[in-house]
């Protein structure tokens, strides 16, 4: 196995094509076939199947990837603290729930630390495909929060995927509301004051379980459910509809704008919201300073 070799396999996995990826790497097709038939030899398993149709990345060789990920990324972090050059775009992917202080974080990594080429992503996504996306390392790290109610199924998910939780904060249960809506003028907010309201919340895709939703009390009985796929979605309903979404209370007024204010929730529940990481793969240098800015970002807003 060559770091040569690891460029070649997520290349073709970036393009979805062989001709594609042998013109983007300046190398023959049939080198560079032979070079991945090789590697497939080597750790005996199948990255790509080929077809008619082009390839497609088996299971085994998305994880495989995932590794191969980590490791040029850790070469490259090599090369740039010692020869002051990087081999290629520096890369780093989150996945969360739908949080702005991780937007926030993920905007200050990049400002600081993107340098001169750089693909970083940032996916707000589903519960169960955040931690998906880190047991199989297409993401470095994942942010979700637990509570007594999802604790167990999300704790034991983990586990399942050797994944590790570390906390960030505890916050009380917060609603987030547009600042026109009447339930603005109060200090503090019931269940009974939002019973009017339509309540708005995330789509979980076929993991569309209790355990896995993103707002607590999701078994609480309401008459008007709203769900959307988006944090912009929610907002514009928010404001549009006089909705409410439950949450964590801290919001990025610089990102989100003065239209949405959070009012705590009068109830005995928690949300613990921390980041997971792979269980036996040391975090790169990148993944640290992102924790490091989220944990500063998050003090300052509590």
């Amino acid at each position: 196995m060559t770091l040569k070799q690891l460029f070649y396999a997520v290349t073709i996995a970036e393009t979805g094509n062989m001709t594609e990826a042998a013109k983007k790497l300046f190398i023959a097709q049939p080198s560079l076939s032979a070079s991945i038939h090789e590697l497939e030899k080597e750790y005996k398993i199948t990255i790509f199947t080929r077809s008619n149709k082009g390839i497609e990345l088996t299971s085994e060789g998305d994880e495989f990837l995932g590794y191969a990920r980590q490791v040029l990324e850790q070469a490259n972090l090599i090369d740039e603290r010692y020869t002051g050059k990087t081999r290629g775009k520096l890369r780093f992917c989150v996945s969360a729930q739908h949080y702005s202080f991780v937007v926030e974080a993920f905007v200050k990594l990049l400002k600081e630390h993107g340098g001169n080429k750089y693909e970083f992503h940032m996916r707000e996504t589903q519960t169960y495909e955040i931690i998906d996306d880190v047991a199989h390392l297409r993401s470095d790290i994942g942010v979700l929060y637990l509570n007594n109610f999802n604790e167990t199924i999300i704790r034991k998910s983990l586990r399942d995927n050797n994944l590790s939780f570390t906390t960030l904060f505890k916050a009380k249960p917060h609603v987030f509301i547009g600042k026109d809506n009447p339930l603005a003028r109060k200090r503090k907010l019931s269940l009974k004051d939002l019973k009017p309201y339509p309540r708005l919340s995330y789509e979980q895709g076929s993991h569309n379980s209790f355990y896995f939703s993103e707002e607590i009390l999701s078994t609480v009985d309401c008459d008007k459910n709203i769900v959307v796929c988006d944090r912009a979605t929610l907002f514009n309903m928010l404001i549009g509809l006089n909705g409410y979404t439950i949450c964590s209370g801290v919001i990025s007024e610089e990102l989100n704008g003065p239209n949405i204010i959070a009012k705590p929730l009068d109830v005995d529940d928690y949300m613990e919201i921390g980041y997971i990481l792979p269980g036996d793969i040391r975090p790169s240098q990148l993944t640290l300073t992102y924790i490091k800015i989220l944990s500063s970002i998050i003090s300052q807003k509590s």
